[in-house]
């Protein structure tokens, strides 16, 4: 008994630093995107984020290509193309004008979104408390995006492009829930990026990238905070949470969506970014609306 006890703990402690290690690096990914805008546009630091997760994912993907059809590719090409590669950039062109804190709690409406185009588009059931979880992160949000209650354009198409990347991030989460379940997430994250490699190197060369002073030490550490976003906060960050689903089941793992948000607004206050009370009030009713309105573990 005591040594089942030991496991058990072991196990749990295991899981737990899973989820703290994934809420730092999702959660400090806004904030690389941020010090990548120093140097390059927002086209390039997305390029050269899917860039650097391709490169690092091919040994799992030249695996993956194998086992594959070419339908069952070109479904996961599309899912990395409608889950990945579009929202790096509308993330990053967001960036140029919003702050990497406010930026972090706007993409925690992803799960909220999940379940609306589930319910809307793909049968998913839901209750009452679902759709009192909708209304309640609907109405964060809006104060969010709203401070004074009043509607205002200031900057408003600039939070658009974070929203439009979350519904993007939801339609490829039902894409993937119902059409490529039984793949495994490491092989379609691998393939997705890899063969997106290409698109990626043609953005650099009609971007200008590869005819800029790529030595000169705001170039390279430009460079090096988008690569560290592709290959930890995409590649590595991706093989640990299919580890964490897999040991702790899918949804503790979707909880790493409560921690993300918040260490990305502490990542923007250290930055110098102002994040008031109202922000973190907002946010905590946007994810007290999505903690309604997640479906009931099967």
């Amino acid at each position: 008994m005591q040594h089942f006890k030991l496991d058990s703990l072991k196990d749990s402690l295991i899981n737990w630093g899973l989820f703290v290690v994934l809420s730092l690096i999702w959660g400090s990914s806004f904030l690389l995107m941020k010090i990548g805008l120093h140097s390059f546009t927002p086209y390039e630091v997305a390029a050269i984020r899917i860039l650097s997760a391709g490169i690092v994912l091919t040994p799992f993907a030249l695996n993956a290509l194998r086992q594959l059809t070419t339908p069952q590719i070109g479904l996961i090409v599309l899912s990395g193309f409608i889950g990945s590669f579009i929202p790096a950039f509308l993330f990053c062109m967001a960036e140029t004008q919003l702050d990497s804190g406010l930026t972090g709690m706007l993409n925690s409406l992803t799960p909220l979104f999940a379940v609306i185009i589930g319910t809307v588009f793909f049968q998913m059931k839901t209750g009452l408390k679902q759709v009192l979880g909708i209304l309640i992160g609907l109405v964060g949000l809006y104060f969010l995006v709203f401070p004074s209650g009043v509607p205002q354009l200031f900057h408003l198409g600039y939070i658009s492009l974070i929203l439009l990347a979350t519904v993007l991030y939801a339609i490829n989460a039902n894409l993937v829930g119902r059409r490529l379940k039984a793949f495994s997430p490491l092989h379609i994250a691998s393939v997705a990026f890899v063969l997106h490699i290409p698109l990626c190197v043609l953005v650099l060369l009609i971007t200008g990238f590869f005819a800029k002073p790529l030595t000169n030490h705001d170039y390279l550490y430009s460079e090096l905070a988008g690569s560290v976003l592709g290959m930890i906060g995409t590649a590595f960050a991706s093989v640990l949470f299919y580890r964490l689903v897999k040991r702790a089941g899918a949804l503790f793992a979707s909880m790493v969506t409560y921690g993300i948000p918040f260490i990305a607004a502490g990542w923007g206050w250290v930055y110098g970014e102002h994040i008031t009370l109202l922000q973190m009030g907002c946010l905590g009713i946007i994810l007290s609306g999505v903690y309604l309105a997640k479906p009931a573990s099967k």
